[in-house]
């Protein structure tokens, strides 16, 4: 099956995660990526967090499928040589060093655009360049806490929280594989390459901008309506953090489900939107609810929402969260069982899918890894193994032009 991105090469001097995850999913679509790497060390993560000794960890093999490996080493000539013969045949370079760290290899804007004008740069950045934090290094957590995530997130009486999810890292690359592809459709109309950077911090924002709508609702009015504070909790001039509240208006919350006392997990989270008022109060059997001017709309339910909650967790007393689920969906209720990563690995769905995938790899064996959450109508990617350090070294020199004795002598001087 042709993919839409063969025939294009993409040099991906990406590490960790936010870059290897926008490569790995132009991998996926079948760009030509080739990840270099230093002799010897490589990538990382692929001995952090290790459970297979001499093995590539899976913080490594879970960002990195689909791809080659290529160990070179740009300080020396000939490294700077192969690198720059490789710029000639490419059509994307993707980075995530720091500030000036191109430069100082000798591979400005300006040169690369030089060796190869149809040259797409694509680079991960802390902060927006001008920034007044742009020398800042910039982690998954400090992204969320610099993009407006940490302080809209946790209970109002305890502090600031992380989200488990990769809004700073992996979300930064989905961004960022977003500006490749507009940059390369770009490139058809005017033949000419460009920069392309997302920033981590613009990135995290972007994700919250229901938060940046509420800030101006709340300096407007004083008051979030949806939120749990109203309407007997008092507002300050910031956003403030709404435990498990719904961000979109309609009331939610996390409640427990039978086996809670032993099982941190038996939770549903259940929303309660206007035109499902009838449904769950059939649900639930209180029907006298229906009618009652005391919960009849949202604005006269808000004062009593986590009476209502409460209520609906005594229904939820005796019946497991799929139990709970698998009756709520008849009556078209939004809510989902709470899903461990065990209970998410093991889903046939998401097997069947290829939203989860098994992979088998030479060192390692076989391996769970996420596949492509784009679905296509005539595509399936298919997602194969993370290579091996140096794995495509040679395979990627032949392909430039280099003889066999020319690979040994790059060898021989280290540079490969």
């Amino acid at each position: 099956m042709t993919k839409p991105l063969e025939g294009i090469k993409i040099i991906d001097f990406t590490h960790v995660q936010a870059g290897p995850a926008c490569t790995q999913l132009l991998a996926w679509f079948g760009a030509d990526v080739i990840k270099v790497e230093r002799p010897g060390s490589g990538d990382v993560t692929r001995n952090q967090l290790r459970d297979i000794p001499d093995a590539d960890a899976l913080y490594f093999t879970m960002l990195n499928s689909n791809k080659k490996s290529l160990t070179l080493d740009t300080k020396k000539p000939e490294g700077k040589e192969v690198l720059e013969k490789l710029i000639r045949e490419s059509d994307v370079l993707v980075e995530n060093f720091g500030p000036g760290a191109l430069d100082r290899m000798g591979f400005s804007w300006e040169r690369l655009n030089e060796l190869n004008p149809k040259m797409i740069v694509a680079s991960v950045k802390g902060f927006s360049d001008g920034h007044h934090y742009d020398d800042l290094k910039v982690y998954e957590n400090v992204a969320q806490c610099a993009g407006g995530a940490a302080s809209t997130t946790g209970f109002w009486d305890g502090p600031p929280t992380i989200s488990a999810a990769a809004l700073g890292d992996s979300n930064t690359g989905m961004h960022l594989a977003i500006g490749i592809l507009t940059a390369l459709l770009g490139r058809d109309k005017t033949g000419k390459g460009q920069k392309v950077a997302v920033s981590m911090q613009d990135s995290v924002l972007n994700l919250c901008r229901v938060k940046l709508r509420d800030q101006q609702r709340l300096e407007r009015v004083g008051y979030l309506e949806e939120y749990p504070q109203y309407p007997h909790g008092e507002f300050g001039d910031v956003v403030p953090r709404g435990g498990n509240a719904g961000g979109g208006g309609q009331p939610g919350w996390v409640l427990k489900c039978k086996g809670w006392e032993t099982d941190s997990n038996a939770y549903i989270y259940f929303t309660i939107q206007g035109h499902a008022w009838e449904p769950i109060c059939h649900a639930i059997g209180k029907i006298e609810w229906i009618d009652d001017p005391a919960y009849k709309t949202a604005e006269a339910r808000q004062p009593h929402i986590f009476e209502i909650f409460n209520t609906i967790e005594v229904w939820l007393a005796d019946k497991t969260k799929f139990e709970a689920v698998d009756i709520l969906r008849k009556f078209d209720i939004p809510c989902a069982p709470v899903l461990t990563m065990k209970e998410l690995a093991n889903d046939p769905s998401l097997r069947a899918s290829g939203t989860i995938v098994e992979v088998p790899h030479k060192k390692r064996g076989s391996y769970l890894t996420v596949g492509s959450p784009i679905k296509f109508s005539d595509m399936k990617p298919e997602v194969t193994a993370s290579p091996l350090l140096g794995e495509h070294t040679d395979e990627v020199l032949t392909g430039l032009g280099y003889s066999q004795q020319e690979i040994f002598n790059l060898r021989e001087v280290k540079a490969v």
